[in-house]
């Protein structure tokens, strides 16, 4: 029990004084680019869909 109450209180220090925290304005503007690089890859899997979509039924109409 007493290494779990370590590992608690290690971590806790490690936490508070070895990591370097983002500020406000960087953790806002590294959403934003998660947001719109997650908006392009959807885009980008939208177009392949519908792509070959459009190819398979080209296909099955001959």
């Amino acid at each position: 029990m007493s290494k779990i109450g370590t590992y608690v209180k290690e971590s806790y220090k490690e936490l508070t004084t070895k990591v370097t925290w983002p500020t406000w304005d960087k953790l806002q503007s590294s959403a934003i680019l998660v947001m719109v690089a997650s908006l392009i890859l959807a885009i980008v899997v939208w177009i392949m869909d519908f792509a070959f979509k459009t190819i398979m039924t080209g296909l099955y109409q001959l």
